[in-house]
C-alpha cells in the first residue's frame, strides 16, 4: 500500500467519523458556531481525501461516488441545522423516508412516464430521424430544405405543443409518446447528416476504385465514420424525452406519472414527494445516458477521442 494511497484511506476514515458525529449532533438539537467550525474543517478534509484518491489509479473511481455523499451531507446538515423550511427545501433524509414510504406509487408512475411514454417515443423519433437522414442523403435540396425547417422546429416551444397533442392524441401515454417523437425527430436527423459527411474524399474515392457500390460504401465507410455524431443525437435525446414527456403531463394525463404526480404535490405543498419523483426522473435520465455512452464507447473505439494517453 502506498504512502499516498494510505493518507487518502485515512483521511476518509476521520471524515467518515466527523460526517457520523456532525449528523448525529445537528438532529439532536440546535447548533452553534463551534459545530460550524468543525463542518469547515471537514471540508478541508474532504478536500484532500478526494483529492488523493483522485490521483490513484483504481480509486479512483470511489471519488464521484464520495462527492455526491459529500454533497447530500453538505445540503442535511445545512437544512437542518439553519432550520430551513421544509416547504422550500426538504432534507434528503425526509426525500429518502417518503421514497422508501412511496415505492408503489412511484413505480407507477416511473411506469407511465418512462416506460410508456418515454422509450416508445424515443424509439420512435430516433429511429424516424435516422431513416429520414439516409433518404435525402443523396438529396441536396432535401438538405437544403429540410434542415432549416428542422431547426424551427427543434425551436418550438413544448408547452405550447404538448396541449395540441393531448387534443388530438388523448390524455394517456400516446400524446405524451407524440410530444417525445417532435422532440427527438430533429436532432437526430440533423446529427445523422451531419455525420454522413464526415468522410474525405480520398476515402470516398478509395471504396470507388474498389467499385463498392453507395449501399457498400454507406454501411463499410459512411455510417461507421457517423457513429459518434449518431450516438450525440441518441444521448441528447435521451434528456429531451424526458423533459418533454413530463412537461406534456401537466396538459392532461390519467392520475399517474411523473409530470402529473409533480404537479398536483406542488399545489398540496408536499414537497418531499416532489422532491422524491424528481430524484426517480433524475436516476432514469443518468442511467439511460449512461448505457448510452456505454455502447457508444463499445461501437466507436476506434475514435481518437478514446485513445489512452502514453
Amino acid at each position: 500500500m502506498s504512502g499516498r494511497l494510505g493518507i487518502g484511506l485515512l483521511l476518509t476514515a476521520l471524515l467518515l467519523a466527523g460526517c457520523w458525529w456532525a449528523l448525529g449532533q445537528v438532529h439532536t438539537g440546535p447548533v452553534g458556531a463551534p459545530f460550524w467550525l468543525v463542518i469547515c474543517v471537514l471540508l478541508v478534509v474532504a478536500w484532500f481525501a478526494m483529492d488523493r484518491l483522485a490521483s490513484i489509479s483504481g480509486w479512483s473511481r470511489l471519488v464521484p461516488i464520495m462527492f455526491g455523499a459529500w454533497l447530500l451531507f453538505l445540503w442535511e446538515v445545512a437544512v437542518i441545522g439553519f432550520q430551513v423550511p421544509r416547504v422550500l427545501l426538504p432534507a434528503p433524509s425526509a426525500i429518502g423516508s417518503v421514497f422508501v414510504a412511496s415505492l408503489d406509487m412511484l413505480r407507477a408512475d416511473f411506469v407511465q412516464t418512462f416506460v410508456r411514454a418515454v422509450i416508445p417515443g424515443w424509439v420512435m423519433g430516433c429511429g424516424s430521424g435516422f431513416l429520414v437522414a439516409l433518404l435525402i442523403d443523396r438529396s441536396p435540396f432535401l438538405q437544403r430544405g429540410l434542415l432549416p425547417i428542422g431547426n424551427l422546429v427543434s425551436a418550438l416551444p413544448i408547452i405550447g405543443v404538448a396541449p395540441i397533442m393531448v387534443m388530438w392524441f388523448g390524455f394517456d401515454w400516446q400524446s405524451k409518446a407524440a410530444v417525445v417523437v417532435i422532440m427527438t425527430f430533429f436532432p437526430m436527423l440533423v446529427n445523422t447528416t451531419a455525420g454522413l459527411t464526415q468522410t474525405s474524399a480520398i476515402e470516398r474515392d478509395l471504396m470507388h476504385s474498389y467499385a463498392a457500390s453507395y449501399w457498400q460504401t454507406l454501411l463499410a465507410l459512411r455510417l461507421p465514420a457517423a457513429m459518434p455524431f449518431i450516438f450525440n443525437g441518441l444521448k441528447i435525446n435521451a434528456t429531451l424525452a424526458l423533459i418533454g414527456a413530463l412537461v406534456a403531463e401537466f396538459f392532461g394525463t390519467p392520475i399517474v406519472g411523473m409530470g402529473f404526480r409533480i404537479s398536483t404535490e406542488v399545489g398540496r405543498m408536499n414537497l418531499d414527494l416532489v422532491w422524491a419523483t424528481i430524484a426517480v426522473a433524475a436516476l432514469a435520465g443518468s442511467l439511460s445516458y449512461a448505457l448510452l455512452a456505454a455502447i457508444e464507447r463499445m461501437v466507436t473505439f476506434w475514435h481518437p477521442s478514446y485513445r489512452r494517453q502514453r
